[in-house]
């Protein structure tokens, strides 16, 4: 089966990445990685003092 990585920056809530998975589920194996709020232009900074965590999140839809 075909493996898809969904990311994007509008945050792990965001309307169009859930509709792209729900678009594309039945035909790959989707893994969708994701701020937990929306963070545009966050890619010019950089993170020098608070570390970066990661969270599993469980879509309940």
């Amino acid at each position: 089966m075909m493996r898809i990585l969904l990311t994007n920056d509008d945050g792990i809530r965001a309307k169009g990445l859930s509709a792209l998975y729900e678009a594309i589920k039945e035909i790959a194996e989707v893994i969708v990685v994701a701020p937990e709020t929306e963070q545009s232009a966050v890619g010019h900074a950089i993170t020098l003092f608070d570390p970066l965590r990661v969270q599993e999140v469980k879509n309940n839809g």
